[in-house]
């Protein structure tokens, strides 16, 4: 499968249509960089006190200057900036493998598996609590949780692949990622119900939160992508084919049933990482891809990367929304891409329907 580069110069022989569609390519991609700069810079600004400048001057002349800016807030501002990218690539991948816009990136019992891995963790920790000390038994949960959100992603999109008996019917692969997302949850909510003491740290898992990622989460998250963004990439014109049809995608001579499971595989490895470092963030997966389309429809190469892009500017907009709107609390950022994000689905389908 050959790739191509994502942006190609303009031959003066374009229709002017495919000239100002490629234009409008371009000026969303610039449009992001700016924006991922311009709220990098913000990210590293906000703290306990909000935006405040004379706080910010304050801590860059202290004695915890490179502490604060190099230890807490810079990691901090990366890792959202990268979680949001692998989101926003799970989202085009889902969207682009079901055909469905209304695809996101949990679609496939990653979500459910990583809330029961990290409950059971959670309330594993509490019952040894009794046994060791209080200080070891909250080390040794703090350490297995990033482990088990990702195990636990990706043991609920493999059993969904086993019920489903592979990836070449997504109707049944849909189906059954409904199944293991209710089925799992429903044992997460049993263990909260057996282990009280669980439910607190499930619940900040449920929100979603950037408060923990450091300079080794920015190390996976960043390792993540660099595999997942080429092989999304060498993969796009297999999603251009079923965008037109199964059928007429098994008639182009692709092996479907292999390339239908790198997608989710791909997708489960996004998803993942994402997982074990924030929780579970919500509609920044379903949202990037759709304002990606919205401003600039392009073949599914570039909408890949693009929604990456925008997945990671809208995840450290709510980040820094996040740090600073209450300051010095906090609140939660997934409740804020849930908000946002929804009020803009919202909006959209009212304006859909009065069109």
């Amino acid at each position: 499968m050959s790739a191509q580069p994502p942006f190609m110069p303009l031959p003066a022989a374009l229709p002017h249509t495919a000239r100002a569609d490629v234009s409008r390519r371009r000026s969303l991609m610039l449009a992001l960089a700016l924006a991922a700069v311009l709220l990098g810079l913000l990210g590293l600004m906000v703290g306990s006190e909000g935006w405040n400048l004379e706080a910010l001057r304050a801590d860059l002349a202290g004695d915890q200057a490179a502490l604060i800016l190099g230890q807490i807030r810079a990691p901090r501002t990366l890792g959202a900036l990268l979680v949001g990218a692998l989101l926003g690539l799970a989202g085009a991948i889902a969207q682009g493998l079901f055909r469905n816009p209304l695809a996101d990136p949990y679609l496939l019992g990653s979500a459910a598996g990583a809330s029961l891995a990290v409950v059971a963790v959670l309330a594993a920790g509490g019952l040894a609590g009794h046994v060791i000390s209080l200080a070891t038994a909250m080390w040794l949960e703090r350490l297995g949780l990033v482990a088990a959100a990702f195990i636990g992603a990706l043991a609920g999109v493999l059993l969904t692949l086993a019920l489903a008996q592979g990836a070449q019917q997504t109707v049944r692969l849909l189906l059954a990622g409904v199944v293991v997302g209710v089925v799992l949850g429903a044992g997460a909510d049993l263990l909260t119900t057996v282990s009280p003491e669980a439910l607190r740290g499930k619940q900040m898992f449920m929100l979603g939160t950037t408060g923990y990622l450091g300079w080794s989460s920015v190390a996976v998250l960043a390792a993540g992508l660099a595999v997942a963004l080429p092989a999304a990439w060498a993969l796009a014109r297999v999603l251009d084919a079923l965008s037109l049809g199964e059928d007429s995608a098994a008639s182009l001579g692709l092996p479907l049933p292999a390339l239908q499971l790198l997608l989710v595989v791909l997708l489960a490895l996004c998803t993942g990482l994402a997982v074990s470092q924030a929780g579970l963030v919500a509609f920044v997966g379903l949202v990037s891809p759709h304002l990606v389309r919205r401003f600039a429809p392009a073949p599914q190469g570039y909408t890949l990367l693009a929604s990456a892009a925008a997945g990671g500017v809208l995840l450290l907009a709510a980040d820094v929304l996040a740090r600073g709107l209450i300051a010095p609390r906090e609140l939660p950022v997934g409740v804020l891409t849930a908000l946002l994000g929804g009020g803009y689905l919202i909006r959209l389908l009212h304006r859909r329907s009065l069109s």
